[in-house]
């Protein structure tokens, strides 16, 4: 890890506009109506902020390429799988509809390691996203960078399996399929060019999913509007969420919420009841 030493503490700076057609857009996108009260909905900073790198700059996978410049943001590990872990979040004040936005980020840790699959790298990075009245969302995302995908090895995730999901231990509970066309939104709102969510042969014979995977921000978007139909609008003042196994497009997704010890425990699961993501809220 010493070699990455250098890119500990590193920030940058991105600045947006809460343009109204961008809340227009994003509520589209999830069949919803935006609040009344002028507020932006939880979950739409993952929009704000986007990455703009020029196309020419673009890597295989569609991410930036990364280099050893001293501008450079996160460092360029050498594993050529990028996949977006696990996030940690605040609310701390609702967004506006119309405001200026900076999103301060600064790389926190960098740790490599070896799990089943070979050599893994995490990489933590905090998002402070303020608007004009202040620091509004504080998240800390971490990253995972793999090896390339082993060929012979079976595709990602197990075919389902004949297991059926059973939601009776859960009171709140929506059943839905992603489709392409809600991951070619969810990738156009967040300008992430990344082609395992649009690109089936990349996906398939590259990374070796058999299937487009679902974004892990737009599953966590997800659990949070099954909170908002639940609880209301700006309600939640923390949610954390990690990526236990991947969601295919075209499969059948169920969005679990319950109450636990004065907090909310929220899942998404597989037809099959695989856990395909873990969640958390208060």
């Amino acid at each position: 890890m010493g070699q990455w030493q250098d890119w500990i503490g590193r920030e940058e700076l991105r600045r947006d506009r809460i343009d109204p057609a961008l809340l227009a857009r994003w509520c589209a996108t999830f069949d919803r109506a935006a609040p009344a009260d002028g507020t932006v909905p939880q979950g739409l900073h993952w929009c704000l902020c986007t990455p703009d790198a020029p196309s020419a700059t673009l890597g295989p996978d569609g991410h930036p390429l990364r280099d050893d410049a001293p501008g450079s943001f996160l460092p360029p590990i050498p594993l050529p799988r990028r996949m977006w872990a696990s996030s940690r979040t605040e609310f701390l004040l609702p967004l506006r509809v119309g405001e200026a936005v900076e999103r301060r980020s600064q790389v926190l840790s960098v740790a490599e390691k070896s799990g089943s699959s070979g050599a893994l790298a995490f990489v933590e990075v905090e998002h402070v996203t303020s608007g004009e009245a202040g620091a509004a969302v504080r998240e800390v995302q971490t990253v995972v960078y793999r090896e390339a995908a082993d060929p012979a090895a079976p595709p990602a995730p197990p075919l389902l399996g004949t297991g059926t999901f059973d939601p009776a231990p859960w009171p709140v509970h929506r059943a839905l399929i992603p489709s392409e066309v809600l991951l070619f939104r969810y990738s156009a709102l967040t300008f992430n060019s990344h082609r395992i969510h649009y690109d089936l042969p990349y996906a398939a014979e590259v990374e070796n999913y058999r299937g487009l995977v679902v974004h892990g921000p737009l599953t966590a978007t997800l659990l949070l509007d099954l909170a908002r139909r639940e609880l209301g609008d700006n309600v939640l003042k923390s949610f954390v969420f990690r990526g236990v196994s991947p969601a295919i497009c075209g499969e059948m997704l169920h969005l679990m919420l319950r109450s636990k010890n004065a907090a909310f425990e929220l899942g998404a699961f597989a037809a099959d009841g695989r856990k395909v993501v873990e969640a958390s809220a208060t």
